[in-house]
């Protein structure tokens, strides 16, 4: 999606739009929340088990995605790098000719430095020239952006049941803190094309090591749910931001695969994370497990700031 959105959307606008996409899908993420505290605690509905129904629901989300997907043009891009040029006219001019009958108006010309012909780039030319330092750095991005963000998400209601609440208490104290999810990501959205995308993604993971750190410490409930909402909508500051980046560091012959390979790593992190960090909150408690969080996102900053290219304003041409 990322990769589809990038291709189509002009230089200006791109992380805006981006985060607005993002912005609506990330209602759902309090909406799946409360909706499975409430199902939990239902037991069951219609005599089926509460959980089931929650599953049922994102099955019925995917098929409506197969119905809307068939009315999407292919990407130009994509086309052009994979020799068919006429269906890739004819989707930009069907493009041009729409915005040109909604504005009135003629549209201003491309300049010519501009115009970088699109091509085939062979997988391995990942590892080599500036491109081998730009996948380094995301190599490890990846791995380290998983702990801090999905992290969070997976672990809270397991680390307040750790605090002594229930079940129930513990799902709906983190459907309060999963409210910052499409929060943060609205917020990003007069922010991400303002501030450049590495300063925004160092900044905002800097805040989630540090909510990070108040919510592993803290007791109070209202300062759980606080510093959990606070977590979160840094979380998709941060997230917009990485996004949008990802699709902007690699050239349209490798950019899908580059992205998926990498966000691969994290998945494969994500299934060996419940396995790091429960036996350290079982043994030394969930301060142990933040502060472990927060040290990797220090991590994640150094590793940004020292290899990660400019991209805020520039063509995927110049970049």
């Amino acid at each position: 999606m990322d990769t589809y959105l990038a291709e189509f959307l002009p230089r200006a606008v791109r992380g805006r739009y981006l985060a607005h996409a993002y912005t609506l899908g990330f209602v759902g993420v309090p909406v799946a929340a409360l909706l499975g505290a409430r199902l939990v605690a239902a037991h069951r509905l219609l005599g089926v088990d509460g959980w089931r129904w929650l599953l049922v629901a994102g099955a019925l989300g995917a098929a409506f995605i197969q119905l809307m997907r068939r009315q999407l043009p292919e990407s130009p891009r994509w086309l052009t790098v994979h020799g068919r040029h006429e269906e890739a006219e004819r989707i930009v001019a069907g493009l041009e000719e729409r915005v040109a009958r909604e504005t009135g108006g003629s549209l201003p010309s491309v300049p010519e430095t501009e115009t970088v012909p699109e091509r085939r780039v062979p997988l391995a030319a990942m590892f080599r020239g500036d491109l081998r330092r730009r996948t380094v750095m995301w190599w490890i991005f990846q791995v380290l952006q998983t702990v801090g963000y999905y992290g969070f998400g997976a672990l809270a209601p397991v680390v307040l049941t750790a605090k002594g609440h229930t079940v129930t208490e513990s799902l709906l104290y983190a459907a309060l803190s999963f409210c910052g999810y499409p929060l943060g990501s609205a917020l990003s959205v007069p922010l991400i094309d303002r501030i450049e995308r590495r300063t925004l993604i160092i900044a905002s993971a800097l805040a989630i090591a540090g909510c990070g750190l108040a919510f592993g410490f803290a007791d109070a409930t209202w300062a759980i749910v606080a510093f959990g909402f606070l977590l979160t909508v840094a979380s998709n500051v941060f997230s917009n931001a990485f996004h949008v980046y990802q699709t902007e560091i690699f050239p349209t012959g490798l950019r899908s695969s580059a992205i998926g390979i990498a966000y691969s790593l994290s998945r494969l992190t994500s299934v060996v994370l419940p396995f790091v960090a429960l036996p350290v909150l079982t043994d030394l408690g969930p301060a142990a497990v933040f502060t472990g969080s927060a040290a990797l996102m220090l991590l994640l900053c150094a590793n940004v700031a020292a290899l990660g290219p400019r991209s805020t304003g520039r063509s995927l041409e110049r970049i």
